[in-house]
């Protein structure tokens, strides 16, 4: 049974959820991520049925996040790259990877991944960064608020929000 679309939603989150498709979505940008793009390595290292595969990567072609481009002529054979769009993925990936890290959600204790700087080898982490200054800005003095294309919903959303914390005592 497939879940209810999300098109249609005035939500970021919502339309980049629909654009990658489900958590094989996101799987298969792992695996491009990280420099796979022929289809029996993204089944072996996936695990997925091929029929799964297929329509997973179809998926991923239409929203313009991957594109195929044929390697082999006899037989024909494809392989499947990120576009610029998919690349800008880059950070829901590594964002998912380092709370997944954190709070130990593979239950193996330590990361299996690590992004470095090639120059010095060391770790590096995502943050939040002041747009026009460049400096770090920790979560904690960061809050979400509506923004240009906020419809009645969301500004609903921030409203209940806004209430209860007034009420809180």
């Amino acid at each position: 049974m497939r879940a209810k679309s999300f098109s249609g939603m005035t939500c970021s989150i919502a339309g980049a959820m629909e654009a990658i498709g489900d958590k094989w979505g996101m799987l298969l940008l792992r695996d491009l991520f990280l420099g796979l793009t022929r289809y029996d390595d993204l089944r072996t290292s996936t695990g997925m049925p091929t029929t799964t595969l297929a329509e997973r990567l179809k998926h991923l072609e239409a929203a313009g996040i991957a594109e195929r481009r044929r390697y082999q002529d006899r037989p024909p054979r494809f392989e499947y790259l990120l576009t610029a769009k998919g690349r800008d993925l880059w950070k829901v990936t590594t964002a998912l990877r380092e709370w997944g890290d954190r709070w130990d959600t593979s239950g193996l204790g330590a990361p299996t991944v690590l992004l470095v700087d090639i120059e010095t080898g060391r770790p590096v982490k995502l943050a939040l960064v002041d747009t026009e200054s460049g400096a770090v800005v920790p979560a904690n003095r960061t809050e979400a608020r509506p923004g240009p294309a906020a419809d009645d919903l969301v500004h609903f959303r921030f409203n209940q929000h806004l209430e209860r914390k007034e009420r809180a005592p």
